[in-house]
């Protein structure tokens, strides 16, 4: 893997709240596999510490930099204020990872590969070669379900649209409209990735290994997946009544998928 350099500066954004037991070993394994990264901590004044431990790393460390904010307000606006500040600094290429070790950043060259020739590449759970490992059958099954129900009810072309784990490149995030993207927990990743697909954007998938975390608390609950439910079913039924709109041109994301042709024909 050559983490294609050609494309230009990397920023890796790694929100945190209350990651102090992961951060430090997920920085170290980030920086082996990308040497050249550079890393944005989003810090949602973490009681635990975990903002001062990403302090501490950026006073030893140039490639490391930390953005305090002043409280936990979600996962959207954290990606929000740091691909502001990844604009502000120059970097061609931005990259979502979360603190928890359960995105591998050894697949990190990997999606760097793919993006020379892409806009936006997700890493995936559930495209060939992908797998999720340590997962109770519950989770599992809640996010197959999320990301069939999503496919096919936004008519994505794509298996992970749920997934956190992406590289993109920075003119696309400049032609998302990410003042208009409400969402505050997980849903933002479906949010974004289904704007980007709608503009145009060259999307691709590359397998990963998803790892439950290792430490501290998983920070899904149940007022996240409603968001994510409520909101995923709102903005399909309102893509799909303006298909009846005058002049409007009918499915502007193209049907990829067999599940989706299948549960197309029940309608």
């Amino acid at each position: 893997m050559t983490a294609a350099p050609e494309l230009g500066p990397v920023l890796v954004i790694i929100p945190t709240y209350d990651e102090i037991g992961s951060l430090g070993t997920v920085l170290d394994r980030l920086h082996a596999a990308v040497p050249t990264a550079h890393v944005l901590v989003v810090d949602d004044a973490s009681p635990d510490g975990t903002g001062a431990l990403a302090d501490a790393r950026a006073t030893v460390d140039d490639r490391v930099h930390v953005l305090h904010r002043p409280g936990k307000a979600g996962l959207g606006p954290a990606y929000v204020a740091g691909f502001g500040w990844a604009a502000g600094h120059g970097y061609r290429v931005v990259v979502e990872m979360d603190a928890d070790g359960s995105h591998p950043p050894e697949r990190l060259p990997a999606l760097l590969d793919a993006l020379v020739d892409a806009d936006l590449v997700l890493g995936s759970r559930y495209v060939p070669g992908g797998r999720v490992l340590e997962w109770p059958a519950y989770r599992l099954a809640l996010s197959r379900f999320g990301n069939l129900y999503t496919r096919w009810l936004l008519r994505l072309p794509l298996q992970d649209a749920t997934g956190g784990y992406r590289a993109v490149r920075a003119d696309l995030l400049a032609r998302l409209p990410f003042d208009e993207v409400a969402s505050q927990g997980y849903c933002f990743q479906v949010d974004w990735a289904w704007r980007a697909v709608r503009a145009g954007a060259r999307v691709v998938e590359v397998p990963i290994t998803f790892t439950e975390r290792a430490f501290g608390r998983s920070k899904m609950s149940s007022s996240i997946v409603g968001e994510a439910l409520t909101r995923v079913t709102w903005w399909g039924v309102r893509d799909r009544l303006a298909d009846w709109l005058p002049g409007r041109v009918p499915r502007l994301v193209p049907e990829r998928d067999r599940a989706q042709r299948w549960l197309r024909a029940l309608r």
